[in-house]
């Protein structure tokens, strides 16, 4: 496939089209590099977009059909698409924001002639959680249960506007990533937030398996993709899994059981007011986990992970600066000294 000449990318305020532009503003293959969002990035992530250039526009606005018609953009990256309802609006802002900025620049790119290539950075929150999920789902598969998350809801509408695109403009090569949960030092996600805390609590009776993503390895999936990546739908996840009490167990927290009933409440009491602000599909996550199969990713995308599941867990943890209740040392003794009392009982068998 032909390298991109000029590349937009949407959400350039944000960590994820920040570093994406970054890292395209460093390829010299590539013409230029457009940066859009409707507020300005902070003067460190402008200074470190480069050659990149910035435009303030709104994607719902039409605008956006200028900045893309003007600048002959083939290649365009969405990664606008926010997870919660902003500060100062509500369920319908961010509906507004998402679905309906999605539609407006799909739209755009429909009627461009000279737009080629679209990546949409997606979630793995298409696929739900539930006790009838799949050890790993494939890219075929849907929700068994439907989600009852905004930003699953949306993210589904947002896949079905980009393929009814591809197949209205069957040459602009779509490209749908469904990221995994991300993980990562600069990343301040809702895994880093659940587990930076003393206490925190687990449904009685379940261990969520959690497939991760290093931030690191999502923007890497997003370049390969928009450089050279075919068009189809892509699960994007590092390897293996952590369990959600080994993870506390790493972070240095307690993990306390409770019923399922009373997760939400009684973990606002242990947590404060960071259990008040995760979204009906995080708190399903560490209720149910959710599996990913990657073959495809790695057969047909061409992308490999660097950071395993475990390793992007630690690196998070390494560079977040949780402040342990169980100290490393302890549970390092502990684990030494329950594998000293399994060699022996074995070895008297």
């Amino acid at each position: 496939m032909q390298p991109p000449g000029v590349v937009l990318v949407t959400g350039a305020s944000r960590f994820f089209g920040g570093y994406l532009v970054t890292r395209l503003a460093q390829d010299p293959s590539i013409e230029r590099v457009i940066a859009v969002d409707a507020v300005s990035p902070s003067k460190d992530m402008l200074r470190r977009m480069g050659r990149a250039e910035f435009v303030r526009a709104d994607i719902r606005n039409p605008l956006i059909g200028k900045v893309i018609r003007g600048a002959k953009v083939d290649t365009v990256v969405h990664a606008a698409t926010i997870d919660k309802a902003p500060k100062s609006g509500n369920r319908t802002a961010m509906k507004d924001m998402n679905v309906l900025g999605a539609m407006q620049l799909f739209a755009v790119c429909q009627k461009s002639p000279d737009v080629r290539k679209v990546v949409v950075r997606s979630s793995s929150a298409v696929y739900g959680c539930s006790a009838k999920d799949p050890a790993r789902f494939t890219e075929e598969m849907s929700a068994r249960t439907p989600p009852r998350g905004a930003f699953a809801q949306d993210t589904i509408e947002i896949e079905g506007y980009a393929r009814g695109l591809g197949r209205r403009r069957p040459e602009i090569a779509v490209s749908l990533l469904r990221m995994a949960p991300l993980v990562g030092p600069r990343l301040h996600g809702a895994v880093s937030q659940f587990l930076n805390s003393p206490v925190v609590p687990i449904i009685m009776g379940r261990d969520a398996r959690m497939q991760l993503l290093h931030e690191e390895d999502a923007l890497a999936a997003l370049e390969r993709a928009t450089v050279a990546g075919p068009a189809g739908t892509f699960n994007v996840a590092a390897d293996g899994v952590v369990m959600l009490s080994q993870a506390i167990r790493r972070a240095g927290g307690v993990a306390v059981p409770v019923p399922y009933p009373l997760f939400r409440t009684l973990g606002r009491a242990m947590m404060g007011s960071v259990m008040r602000d995760f979204t009906n599909e995080q708190l399903d996550y560490y209720h149910f986990g959710c599996g990913l199969d990657t073959h495809r990713m790695r057969a047909e995308l061409g992308f490999e992970p660097r950071w395993t599941s475990l390793q992007a867990m630690d690196d998070t943890i390494r560079g977040a600066g949780f402040s342990p209740v169980i100290s490393k040392e302890w549970l390092r003794s502990v684990e030494s000294g329950v594998g000293r009392l399994v060699g022996a009982t074995g070895a008297t068998r």
